[in-house]
């Protein structure tokens, strides 16, 4: 599923899959549930927790996945 996503919350049932295109510099926060994150080219994959947030530095797709019913918001 491939969602643009402007400022504000979002919510993902479990396995649901967030597709994210060129937004780096952009900062995403788990407001409710754990969320997956991993971004193009990178070894490095992200776990938040409720009030967690992270800045995505890579340009291409960053893909979020929530564990279970999860929001999540994009600034």
């Amino acid at each position: 599923m491939k969602l643009e996503l402007a400022s504000g919350a979002l919510r993902l049932a479990r396995g649901q899959t967030l597709k994210i295109l060129d937004a780096v510099g952009s900062t995403i926060c788990a407001n409710e549930g754990s969320v997956w994150i991993t971004e193009e080219n990178s070894r490095k994959d992200v776990v938040l927790t409720p009030g967690a947030c992270f800045r995505i530095d890579r340009p291409g797709l960053t893909i979020v996945q929530a564990f279970a019913g999860a929001s999540v918001s994009l600034a």
